[in-house]
């Protein structure tokens, strides 16, 4: 189905025409099939595209309303619930886990911190259980299974990215820390997203109609031989793999009935939601947070550079170099999506959000052609690099709200 049928549509503040070039560009030169691109500048949207085909089944265009699953960028979605929770103090992250979640405390987790879990440094990659539909929506038992977990090495001297457990940690966390006990779904949405009158959830309810849904078109078994680097495509291959392990359960939140489940939490990789929803709560973090409630040192400990287990950045799931900061991603050489102060998401397949404090940009992509990039998608560089070109060329004055 050609996408030709179904222009860019939306809007780009003047100075940030090439964004709107280079979106187009994506169709006809990197294989988008359908998706949309936000950004904001110090709080003002200079971005809002949205174009090509929601279903690649029966054509249909992708709207303005459309949201997709961001995988992965689901991530910082969560890591923002946890700093509301800490901005408003029930939350340290210097704190061992174990003085909020008593029943942590075993299996040699007693000393693993808030910092270190969201980190990807406890170990605890992957469960000693099936993770099924059963479990992780009993909230409860979930719970009781992560706390017998034992981590698969000293906690604090390696790195191996918890691509699924990460959410359901964070989430057991939240509940406990909480004054009313919510799942961090129910948490966003109370606390930020309908604050800022945004369409993303970590908890998809029922009444979002299916056709608001845009369906994953996957690659073909030839584009990841040839996308993905030998060594990681050995490493998905092999079912034993860290990285296989660390991914059971991202094939929970889809549903062939309904597009995606509905009313179910994988806060690891389970959110849907628009562009112009993640890139405004973004935004949000990149402004200073007054309409969140998020306090100074809050921000200030965002901004910091990540702190690296005694055995360095490289990741022991991945099998390459990244650096993750109280439940963000930070840039780095492979990862370079801002200045050291950014922090932010990317999702399988090309999905990214971010905040740079440093430009005041608030920023993501969502896309319904999942490609095979383990370390940006070209299509998602593409527009990021427009974007930072015509932030450049702004005047500093107005590149971020007083």
């Amino acid at each position: 189905m050609s996408t030709h049928t179904h222009p860019t549509r939306g809007y780009v503040a003047p100075g940030f025409e090439t964004v709107r070039t280079v979106f187009t560009e994506n169709f006809a030169r990197r294989g988008e099939l359908g998706g949309a691109v936000c950004a904001y500048v110090g709080g003002e949207k200079v971005v809002d595209l949205w174009g090509g085909v929601r279903n690649k089944q029966t054509g249909e265009p992708w709207e303005q309303d459309t949201m997709v699953i961001v995988f992965s960028a689901t991530k910082g979605l969560a890591a923002m619930a946890l700093a509301v929770a800490h901005s408003r103090g029930w939350l340290d992250y210097d704190q061992r886990v174990s003085v909020y979640w008593p029943e942590f405390a075993q299996r040699g987790k007693e000393r693993i911190t808030v910092r270190q879990l969201l980190a990807h440094q406890a170990g605890l990659y992957a469960l000693d259980v099936p993770v099924d539909r059963q479990l992780v929506a009993d909230l409860d038992r979930l719970a009781a299974v992560l706390a017998r977990q034992k981590p698969a090495w000293e906690p604090g001297t390696r790195q191996g990215y918890h691509a699924i457990t990460l959410g359901f940690y964070e989430n057991e966390l939240l509940r406990r820390v909480d004054p009313q006990h919510r799942s961090i779904g129910q948490f966003f949405q109370d606390e930020i997203a309908t604050p800022l009158n945004v369409d993303v959830f970590i908890r998809l309810p029922e009444h979002i109609a299916d056709e608001r849904l845009a369906p994953i078109a996957r690659p073909t078994t030839r584009q990841m031989v040839f996308g993905f680097s030998p060594r990681f495509l050995l490493e998905v291959l092999s079912p034993r793999s860290k990285i296989v392990r660390a991914l059971r359960g991202s094939e929970l939140p889809h549903d062939q009935r309904r597009v995606y489940a509905r009313n179910f939490e994988v806060p690891s990789g389970g959110a849907v939601g628009s562009a112009r929803a993640i890139a405004r709560a973004y935004s949000a973090f990149a402004t200073g947070g007054a309409e969140l409630g998020l306090a100074p040192d809050t921000l200030k400990e965002l901004a910091a550079p990540a702190v690296p287990p005694t055995g360095g950045f490289f990741d022991e799931c991945m099998k390459g170099e990244a650096e993750f900061s109280l439940g963000f991603m930070k840039p780095n050489a492979v990862w370079n999506f801002g200045s050291p102060a950014a922090f932010g998401f990317p999702g399988a397949g090309g999905a990214m959000g971010c905040a740079d404090p440093a430009t005041g940009i608030g920023y993501a992509y969502v896309t319904s052609q999942m490609g095979t990039s383990v370390t940006g998608d070209p299509r998602e560089v593409a527009l990021r690099e427009a974007l930072r070109r015509a932030v450049a060329k702004r005047p500093v004055a107005s590149r971020v709200a007083a």
